[in-house]
C-alpha cells in the first residue's frame, strides 16, 4: 500500500478526523455547548469560521466534537462484529461437522434479517439513545458477513501442510487456531472490517438523523444534520454542508482504503507480496 500514492493521500483526512475524535482540544478551544443565543444563526466569519447555529453555538467546535461519537460507534461496532463473527467463523470452519452446521444455521438466521429495519426496531424497543445502545444494535445484526468470510478462509487453511504438521506434532486445537489458522484469515477480515468501519459511521449518522440514534444534547454529525434539515431551505446551507461534508469524506476515504487493503492482501492481486513465516518454512521442510 505504500506504493500507492492515492492511498496515502486518503489517509490524510482520516488521520485528521480520528485526531479530532481522540483529541478535539487540539483543533479548537471553544466549547460546543457554550452557546450565546443572542448571536443567533450567523454565517461563517472570522470569529466563527463555520458560523453558528440558531442557539448561537460555535459550529466549528460542534463539527470537531461531533467526530467522536461517529468514530466511537464505528470503531466499537467493527471491533465487536469482528470478534463475534471472526470467532464463530473460525470455529465453524476449522471444526466442521455438527459445530459448523449449528453455527452456519444461526448465521443464516441473522443474515436474513433486514439490517436497517432490525436496528430501528431494536432501538425503538430499547428506548435508549446512547453510544452503547447504537453499537449493540448494529453489532447484533452485523456479524454474519464476517463469520461467513472467516469460515471460508478457515476451511481453505485447515488442511494446509503446516496445519497438518502442527497437528501431527501434538499442538492443541487452540494453539493451531490462534497461531496457524488465524493469521491466514486476517487478510479478508481486515479488508471487510475497514469497509465496514465506514458503513457503521454512516449508519450512526443515519440513525441519529432519523431520531432513533443519538439525540441532543449529544453532539454528533447525525444530530447536527437532523437539526439543520429545516434551516437549509431558509438560507443557511452551511449548517448541513459542514457536518454532511465531514461525514461523506470520512466514509468515502474509509471505503476506498478498505478496497486498497483488500487488493493488497489478496494473493491473486499483482500488488500482493506474500511472506513466509518461520512455522510455515518449518512445516514445508517437514513435508519435504
Amino acid at each position: 500500500m505504500r506504493e500507492r500514492p492515492a492511498v496515502l493521500i486518503l489517509l490524510v483526512p482520516l488521520v485528521a478526523v480520528f485526531s479530532m475524535a481522540a483529541f478535539p482540544f487540539l483543533w479548537t478551544r471553544a466549547d460546543p455547548r457554550d452557546c450565546d443565543i443572542a448571536l443567533g444563526t450567523r454565517a461563517p466569519d472570522a470569529a466563527h469560521i463555520f458560523g453558528t447555529n440558531p442557539l448561537g453555538c460555535d459550529y466549528y467546535a460542534m463539527t470537531v466534537y461531533g467526530a467522536r461519537p461517529a468514530i466511537l460507534v464505528g470503531v466499537c461496532t467493527t471491533a465487536v462484529v469482528v470478534a463475534i463473527g471472526g470467532l464463530a467463523g473460525l470455529v465453524a470452519g476449522y471444526r466442521g461437522g455438527w459445530v459448523d452446521a449449528v453455527i452456519s444455521r444461526v448465521t443464516e438466521i441473522f443474515a436474513t434479517l433486514p439490517a436497517l429495519l432490525g436496528v430501528l426496531v431494536f432501538l425503538s424497543l430499547l428506548r435508549a439513545h446512547s453510544i452503547t445502545a447504537v453499537v449493540t444494535a448494529l453489532a447484533l445484526l452485523g456479524w454474519p458477513p464476517i463469520a461467513r468470510i472467516t469460515r471460508s478462509a478457515a476451511i481453505t487453511v485447515r488442511n494446509a501442510g503446516y496445519v497438518r504438521a502442527a497437528r501431527g506434532l501434538g499442538a492443541s486445537p487452540t494453539r493451531i487456531l490462534l497461531r496457524h489458522v488465524l493469521p491466514d484469515t486476517l487478510g479478508p477480515v481486515i479488508a471487510v472490517g475497514s469497509t465496514g468501519l465506514g458503513a457503521y459511521i454512516a449508519a450512526e449518522g443515519t440513525l441519529s438523523y432519523l431520531g432513533v440514534g443519538l439525540r441532543p444534547p449529544a453532539v454528533s454529525w447525525g444530530v447536527m444534520i437532523n437539526q439543520a434539515r429545516e434551516l437549509t431551505l431558509t438560507g443557511h446551507p452551511y449548517l448541513l454542508l459542514f457536518p454532511g461534508g465531514f461525514l461523506v469524506v470520512t466514509v468515502v476515504c474509509l471505503v476506498l482504503v478498505g478496497d486498497a487493503a483488500g487488493a493488497s492482501l489478496d494473493p491473486r492481486s499483482p500488488s500482493h507480496k506474500p511472506t513466509r513465516s518461520r512455522y510455515r518454512a518449518d512445516a514445508s521442510s517437514s513435508d519435504a
